[in-house]
């Protein structure tokens, strides 16, 4: 029997790689701690802004953010570990709206923790088992810590204005924090606990300052009314519509048609009027005085819309289209020959406003009573895209808050809590999972330690300092970024979102124990490119 070669044998098409144990191990925890250093400066009320350019020369575009989410979608990741945290961030962005930095740094820190345990020879299925029981103990501490006022309606009122204004201190609205908590919390509660974002709806327009923004009660389009038209509709019945109002122009395609005189094409010409005027008087069978299309209206269906007395407006993009079919409570037509059938949109006034030099068309007394719209202004439109990222993580914490409103104080003070907990749990176990156990306490307190040093103090002595208050049993203790030094989150109003932390400890856990299970990184071969000799 002939014996085996000890020569390695490659089982994978040429041009494939691998890389194995430990090889494939660092390369995950590297890929994975450059992304978290590459955001943990935007974190906390002292971070920094990211400018990121895409597209090359003058068609590239610019934008300033220390928002996680937007900073890491825009950015490509070729490491398979690095991947897997931004899609951790943007699955946090989606679910909860914020905390999308502080996952991908706490993420980055277990692993960074799990680097030197393995190193110290303990075994990743320890480590993640001792990281299972410090999540545990860490969730029970945060269930434990949360508040819940959503019995008294004053003290709520006042919880929410207190996480949109923690929300809002680490982004670019810190300055005017007051003014846009106060707008948020405005917008959210008009949804009466539904949380239907799409009711509020963010309209961005140069000039002015960013105080100059505003909530209207009611839904504004960026669009024009019609020439010769109506321009104020008091109970207005609206059809919103999806179809062409385009072929007062002859559109025979691909065909060929051979006149013997230019009558005959007057004739084909006055076939095409006649047919679009067939379709507008369809449409004002429906009893209507308002007709919004989501396509354009050319100039003969606009005549003849104005010498009927109703107000056409057209070009209504598809989200404008949608909103308002939400907001007036209609539905969107293409076919016109059963108006019974159709449900029309109706509000109490339709009437032009402007906004500082532009005109908008401004619905009030819609249908759906809780709909509003959030004028912001701002001189950059860096600045104004970046006033609409704040206000929508804003909004969505709030809204999560409705659904859930338990709160937990913000400014480190829920990480320390969690992080004693588990220190306090590693000391009562036995064995190697006590290590694994204190290397996530360790994580959880390089949250404080990053928010302090972005704001330039010693984090080292503030850190120190909070760590003994909770030892104390000082629970409410977190850091005072104001003034460099520990203080009580109850007294500085720093409340967070429960549902926001939770999510985070459990999202930054997960990605941590998936990477670190990783063994052994595979890529396929990349596919040859076939020359087409046939080619049509």
């Amino acid at each position: 029997m002939a014996s085996l070669s000890m020569a390695p044998v490659n089982i994978f098409k040429h041009g494939a790689d691998e890389e194995k144990a430990e090889t494939a191990r660092l390369s995950s925890f590297v890929g994975a701690i450059a992304i978290g250093d590459l955001v943990k400066s935007t974190l906390g009320p002292k971070g920094m802004d990211k400018i990121l350019l895409s597209g090359a020369g003058k068609a590239g575009t610019v934008t300033v953010t220390n928002d996680g989410a937007t900073i890491l979608k825009a950015i490509g990741v070729d490491n398979p570990a690095a991947k897997v945290l931004v899609d951790m961030s943007k699955v946090q962005d989606d679910e909860v709206g914020d905390g999308t930095t502080s996952v991908t740094v706490l993420a980055a820190e277990l692993l960074r923790e799990a680097e030197l345990l393995i190193a110290r020879k303990i075994h990743p299925q320890t480590i993640i088992s001792g990281w299972r029981k410090a999540t545990q103990a860490a969730r029970e501490a945060l269930k434990e810590a949360a508040a819940d006022h959503s019995n008294d309606p004053a003290r709520f009122q006042e919880d929410l204005l207190n996480i949109a204004r923690t929300t809002l201190s680490s982004k670019l609205l810190t300055h005017h924090k007051d003014h846009f908590s106060k707008l948020a919390v405005d917008a959210v509660m008009r949804l009466k606990g539904s949380g239907n974002l799409e009711a509020i709806h963010v309209i961005k327009k140069l000039g002015g300052s960013l105080t100059d923004s505003y909530l209207d009660e009611g839904f504004l389009l960026d669009k024009r009314i019609g020439v010769n038209q109506p321009k104020r509709l008091e109970n207005a019945k609206i059809l919103i519509a999806n179809t062409g109002m385009d072929t007062d122009k002859i559109k025979i395609f691909g065909s060929r048609v051979r006149v013997d005189s230019t009558a005959k094409v007057a004739e084909i010409e006055l076939a095409e009027k006649q047919k679009m005027k067939e379709k507008v008087e369809r449409i004002l069978k429906h009893g209507i005085n308002c007709f919004i299309n989501r396509q354009l209206i050319y100039n003969y269906p606009e005549q003849l819309f104005a010498q009927a007395g109703v107000m056409a407006i057209e070009h209504a993009d598809f989200a404008g289209v949608e909103r308002l079919a939400l907001v007036t409570g209609g539905e969107i037509t293409s076919t016109f020959e059963h108006p019974e059938l159709v449900k029309l949109g109706h509000c109490k006034l339709i009437e032009e406003v402007m906004i500082g030099e532009d005109t908008l068309i401004h619905f009030s007394g819609v249908a759906m009573g809780e709909a509003c719209t959030v004028v912001l202004r701002g001189a950059t439109q860096q600045i104004l895209d970046e006033a609409e990222r704040s206000l929508h993580d804003a909004l969505c914490v709030l809204a999560q808050t409705v659904k859930e409103p338990r709160t937990v104080y913000g400014g480190g003070c829920s990480e320390m809590l969690m992080a004693k907990v588990v220190s306090d749990l590693a000391n009562r176990t036995p064995g190697k999972e006590a290590a694994a156990m204190e290397s996530f306490a360790k994580a959880l307190r390089m949250l404080p330690t990053i928010i302090a040093d972005n704001a330039g103090y010693d984090s080292a002595d503030l850190v120190a300092q909070l760590r003994a208050a909770h030892q104390e049993n000082k629970n409410t203790f977190g850091l005072n970024m104001s003034e460099g030094s520990v203080g009580d989150m109850v007294e500085l109003g720093i409340t967070e979102s429960f549902q926001v932390k939770r999510q985070m400890l459990l999202s930054a856990s997960e990605a941590a124990e998936m990477i670190l299970r990783v063994d052994n990184i595979i890529k396929a071969a990349p596919r040859k490119r076939v020359p087409d000799h046939h080619p049509c």
